[in-house]
């Protein structure tokens, strides 16, 4: 058999003296095997690499097994790729295979792959009818971007089985399967951090019944006390994948941003109001769009009960968006809640962010209007808590907070109708994968709506949140909207271009 001239072999390796000589001694047909070393590796696997002429080494800082392998991909010499794990051994009738076949680019193949514990294959506990996709062309398809369980993209791609198979030598010790069930479930839980939700009572049901099924449906029972060992770790790696994602989903760090321009009374209300926050913002970023030093008084009384940053620039006019980007700059927290100044908050409004918060999704609150009377009994601390019954309230229904309904009702709507830039919260990183908001856009509106449209341009949902993040809007006249027309042009512009980076925002162009 010749030299495989056209598909190079690629792996990542770490820690694998054990299986590596056996894996690369398969892979000798290959003029090309590209392998990414992960940096942290401290075995013999990179010394066993530089033994073998056809290897390539690249030693690199391990980023998830999706991102690790595209990776690895894109060193390779090929676009055909066939990609090995360092404890899979391919079978002289796989290697056949590659070197005489002609492939089809718009086709993968998967091949039959035995998976052994201590050498010996295990027909059961899941472990069997075990066809992963091997090879592909790189120029039509890659792996996912997943931190664990990656998969090669399939869509519009024609998947081939082959029976030419892979002995995988997954375990020889138990450790390695505690090893796994420890690290995989670490992965698990972040990438899946605040995308999917895990209730309590879900985990020892899906432990549980992960047992039963690998166990008994599986048949691991023929393989006696080591089907019961597998088994038994495969429902372990369930428990803790879930119950690490339970733990890691509680985990948010919400900075507030109060957006304020010389109106110090309602923005005093409006701190007081965050105060007495049943869940306390990591810390609180006034965005302060050239007041005077009034505001600096209210921020500088506030700092003995909150962790609080007056953010400042001079009063070159309406510049809401230019301040709210420095105010996100200076943000620490992984999510960012962002409020007018005249927003006095229900109790809960942190609370019901945090938990409405999902990773591509940004939320949009709602609005109770308070009449200049009401608004006046706030201001003079006549009426400290707002609430459904309040005389002088328009829009009712936005008072009403039913969290534990909130959660079935509140829907994702991609429109930008009813984008009211008083509530809106985002994640930070999508902030910035969008240059935050447009400072072109001076003067009142649509700040809010152009950045809308940028978001669900990159794919970021809105999500409607009703019967929760209930805030009151302290009444005050109608801005100058003398920049309007211009300000609509330019957010027709994004819509018309289907924008989703804005040359003037967080980074100046």
């Amino acid at each position: 058999m010749g030299k495989i001239k056209d598909i190079s072999a690629v792996l990542i390796c770490k820690n694998a003296a054990k299986t590596l000589r056996l894996c690369l001694d398969a892979l000798e047909d290959f003029e090309d095997v590209t392998v990414v070393l992960d940096e942290t590796s401290t075995d013999e696997s990179g010394t066993i690499c530089a033994s073998y002429s056809n290897v390539t080494t690249h030693q690199l800082a391990f980023k998830g097994f999706g991102p690790m392998k595209n990776l690895a991909t894109s060193l390779a010499k090929n676009d055909w790729i066939f990609s090995m794990d360092t404890d899979e051994i391919a079978s002289p009738s796989l290697i056949s295979f590659l070197a005489e076949e002609t492939h089809n680019p718009y086709a993968v193949y998967a091949f039959k792959r035995n998976n052994c514990y201590k050498g010996k294959v295990i027909n059961a506990c899941g472990w069997d009818n075990d066809y992963p996709i091997r090879l592909y062309h790189r120029k039509f398809t890659s792996f996912t971007d997943a931190m664990v369980h990656e998969s090669i993209k399939t869509e519009g791609m024609n998947v081939v089985k082959r029976e030419e198979f892979i002995t995988h030598l997954a375990y020889d010790e138990e450790s390695q399967l505690a090893l796994k069930a420890e690290r995989y479930s670490s992965l698990y839980a972040e990438q899946n951090y605040r995308k999917k939700e895990v209730a309590t009572w879900l985990i020892p049901f899906k432990t549980g019944f992960t047992f039963f099924k690998d166990f008994v449906l599986r048949r691991g029972f023929l393989y006696g006390a080591t089907g019961w060992m597998i088994t038994g770790y495969n429902a372990r790696g369930v428990r803790l994948k879930y119950s690490k994602l339970h733990a890691l989903n509680k985990k948010i760090s919400i900075s507030l941003i109060i957006g304020t321009y010389n109106r110090p009374d309602a923005l005093e209300r409006v701190l007081e109001s965050v105060v007495r926050q049943s869940l306390i913002p990591m810390e609180v970023l006034i965005a302060d769009d050239g007041s005077s030093n009034a505001t600096q008084s209210v921020v500088d009384s506030i700092r003995d009960k909150l962790p609080i940053q007056h953010i400042w620039h001079e009063d070159e006019g309406f510049r809401l968006s230019a301040i709210r980007n420095k105010a996100i700059l200076s943000a620490s927290g992984d999510f960012i809640a962002v409020i007018d100044g005249d927003m006095v908050l229900h109790r809960d409004f942190i609370k019901d962010i945090s938990q409405h918060a999902r990773k591509g999704q940004y939320l949009q609150g709602k609005r109770v209007l308070l009449s200049a009377s009401t608004t006046d009994a706030v201001l003079k601390r006549e009426l400290i808590d707002p609430g459904p019954f309040t005389k002088g309230i328009t829009n009712r229904l936005n008072a009403i907070s039913v969290p534990f309904l909130a959660k079935w009702l509140s829907p994702i709507r991609n429109h930008i109708k009813a984008t009211r830039g008083c509530s809106m919260h985002f994640w930070k990183e999508d902030l910035v994968k969008v240059n935050g908001y447009n400072e072109d856009i001076k003067g009142w509106g649509r700040e809010d709506s152009e950045l809308a449209v940028r978001l669900q341009n990159a794919g970021v949902k809105r999500k409607n949140m009703v019967l929760s993040a209930v805030a009151f809007h302290l009444f005050h006249p109608e801005a100058k909207r003398d920049q309007l027309q211009l300000n609509d042009e330019i957010l027709e512009i994004a819509i018309q271009e289907k924008a989703i980076w804005c040359k003037n925002g967080l980074i100046q162009e």
